[in-house]
C-alpha cells in the first residue's frame, strides 16, 4: 500500500490554490473544480465541496477540518515565518522549540486547516 495525496475539500478552489501557490511555492494545475500541487514529491489536492459531490456523492462540508495537521519538513523554520508573514493571518503557534527537539510553527489556511511548518533536530535530518 502506498499512502498518495492528501485531498481537501473547498467553497473555493481558485482561492486556496493560490494561498497554497505563495505558500508551498508550487505551482497548481487543474481548474476551478479541482488542482493538484506537488511540493517536494508530494500531492496536495483540492476540489470543491460541488464536484466532490457529483464524483462521490453524499454531502461534502468544506471548511470544516478540526482534527487534520497537513505537516511540512522545512530547512528553517524563522525564515519560512518571515517569508509567509503577509500569507497568513491566523497564527496558532509562533516558532518555537518543541521538546522532542523539532522546530515548528503553526496556522491555519483560509479553509481553517491547520498547517505545522517544521524542522527536526540536525541529527535527524
Amino acid at each position: 500500500m502506498k499512502f498518495a495525496y492528501t485531498r481537501l475539500v473547498t467553497e473555493d478552489v481558485p482561492k486556496l490554490a493560490a494561498f497554497y501557490e505563495k505558500l508551498l511555492a508550487t505551482p497548481s494545475a487543474g481548474s476551478d473544480d479541482y488542482v493538484e500541487l506537488r511540493p517536494g514529491g508530494a500531492i496536495l489536492a483540492l476540489v470543491s465541496r460541488k464536484a466532490c459531490g457529483f464524483m462521490h456523492g453524499g454531502d461534502w462540508v468544506a471548511a470544516s477540518n478540526q482534527s487534520a495537521i497537513l505537516e511540512f519538513q522545512v530547512d528553517d523554520v524563522d525564515r519560512e515565518r518571515d517569508r509567509i508573514g503577509g500569507l497568513v493571518t491566523d497564527w496558532l503557534q509562533q516558532p518555537k522549540d518543541m521538546p522532542w527537539g523539532n522546530r515548528s510553527m503553526l496556522f491555519r489556511d483560509p479553509d481553517g486547516n491547520t498547517i505545522n511548518f517544521f524542522r527536526p533536530p540536525v541529527a535527524d535530518r
